[in-house]
């Protein structure tokens, strides 16, 4: 049976007998954003896999290592990038047969180095073969790194590769670089990184349709916090015209909208330029284009309102142009 022909699997356990068959190749890392430094290792693992007749199989984790900590020492954790169905589909995009989906947790935090790799790759995964970024650490501390790793894949028998950084200009693509960028807006330098534009995925929920009492009735869709970006952009929705497939144009809001809200929760809307019905539940993809300016707070709606022409106006003008 070929790899092409497996179907994609994901499992939230360890299964010692899951791989007797048919051992694994397996890389690691968070995998937050799955830019395009992560799809080269998912794509080497998967040449690899080709090669050794095994299956290309990723280990990640939820929630990741520096999110655990930081909650743990009652700090911000890092902006998440995508919701971890975005990041799933990502990594088996690439051709990844199966997913180890790590809890992370005190005692994943306490296991040793040895301990990982006997537990996880060893009689969890059956690995034969392993790939890792240079900057890897793993276990208790973060003692274990790329020799560690090399030398107990040594003593087990397993192939051990660790994977160059992925650069453009001498700059190291990273999900931290992602981050600052969509940090400051600039929606086309985090699109560069991850070889895709930014994207954020939800089911349409209802709101407190303010938006439809002032002109603009728009679709929304709850977040996560800390948000990776805010900021009112132009934006394609993709799941809107199901029949056609094509994405519709659109004003997107990320933010807590503070002109409406005392402590608002992160919010996506959109306001649709060209479209109007009845869209509450469904699952859309929102394709951030450009940043039309920062989220501010108004003294009053009538202000509010105001600004909001100009927004839908500038957000014409960005589509307009790129159509010319």
């Amino acid at each position: 049976m070929s790899i092409a022909t497996i179907r994609p699997t994901l499992a939230r356990d360890l299964r010692p007998d899951a791989f007797v068959q048919r051992p694994t190749a397996v890389t690691i890392g968070n995998f937050d954003g799955v830019h395009r430094g992560h799809q080269a290792m998912l794509e080497v693992t998967c040449q690899a896999a080709r090669q050794r007749g095994l299956t290309p199989a990723a280990v990640t984790f939820a929630p990741a290592p520096g999110t655990y900590f930081a909650r743990m020492a009652d700090k911000t954790p890092p902006a998440k990038l995508q919701r971890l169905r975005d990041k799933l589909a990502c990594i088996w995009a690439v051709g990844i047969q199966h997913i180890q989906l790590t809890r992370f947790n005190a005692a994943m935090a306490a296991m040793t180095p040895d301990e990982f790799c006997d537990r996880v790759l060893k009689a969890g995964l059956n690995a034969k073969w392993v790939i890792v970024g240079d900057d890897f650490r793993y276990g208790k501390g973060r003692a274990g790194d790329v020799k560690s790793l090399h030398t107990w894949c040594t003593a087990n028998g397993i192939e051990c590769y660790v994977m160059p950084a992925v650069k453009a200009m001498e700059v190291r693509f990273s999900s931290s670089l992602v981050r600052d960028a969509l940090r400051d807006g600039d929606v086309v330098t985090a699109a560069a990184i991850l070889g895709r534009p930014y994207r954020i995925s939800g089911k349409v929920a209802h709101g407190d349709k303010l938006g439809r009492t002032i002109g603009f009735p728009t679709i929304n869709v709850p977040l996560w916090t800390p948000l990776p970006l805010s900021g009112i952009f132009a934006v394609r929705v993709y799941g809107v015209d199901v029949a056609g497939g094509q994405p519709v144009t659109g004003a997107a809001n990320v933010g807590v909208r503070p002109t409406v809200k005392e402590n608002g929760k992160p919010l996506l809307e959109v306001y649709l330029l060209d479209f109007q019905g009845d869209l509450y539940g469904r699952r859309i993809v929102v394709e951030f284009v450009k940043r039309i300016r920062a989220e501010e707070k108004f003294a009053s709606l009538e202000l509010m309102t105001e600004q909001m022409h100009r927004d839908i106006t500038a957000v014409r003008t960005v589509f307009h142009r790129a159509a010319a």
